[in-house]
Formats: C-alpha cells, sequence, structure tokens
C-alpha cells in the first residue's frame, strides 16, 4: 500500500472518531442534526479556549470525558480513540 494510502485511512480513521464523538455526546440529537448549530458550537469551544478561563474549561471539559468514558463500557477504545 502506497504511504498517501495510509496517510488518507487513517485521516478517514480519525474523522469518523471525531464524529462518533459528537454523536455519543447526544449532540446531534439535541441539534435535530442541524450541522449549523453544530457546527456554530464548535466554533464556541476555540473562543472559550483562548479566553481567560480557557484553562479552566479545558480542565473540566477533560475530566468530563474522561468520567464519561469510564462510565460507559462500550467505549473499548477509552479517551485515546479521540485523542490524535
Amino acid at each position: 500500500m502506497r504511504a498517501w494510502q495510509v496517510d488518507r485511512r487513517k485521516r478517514t480513521r480519525h474523522l469518523i472518531e471525531l464524529g462518533g464523538a459528537v454523536i455519543k455526546a447526544g449532540i446531534v440529537d439535541l441539534t435535530g442534526e442541524d450541522r449549523a448549530t453544530i457546527f456554530g458550537s464548535l466554533l464556541w469551544m476555540p473562543d472559550k479556549l483562548q479566553s481567560d478561563r480557557g484553562e479552566q474549561a479545558r480542565a473540566l471539559w477533560a475530566a468530563r470525558g474522561k468520567h464519561a468514558f469510564k462510565a460507559d463500557p462500550a467505549t473499548s477504545h477509552g479517551p485515546a480513540a479521540f485523542r490524535r
């Protein structure tokens, strides 16, 4: 297999895992699959992280995410599956 094919498969897997995180968080259901709302909320995150309370927000979000992974036995890969 060529290097570009391997890279493309890695990128595809990464994007699928990130999409899975959006679904797993319930965002898709809560927004009625409104992509503008989902994208808007994702755009809000960098603003929050770059604010004077960004480190506090990151720590809170990380703690909630780790807790959710531990609480869901169906998550076979844990947080590492979404950290790339």
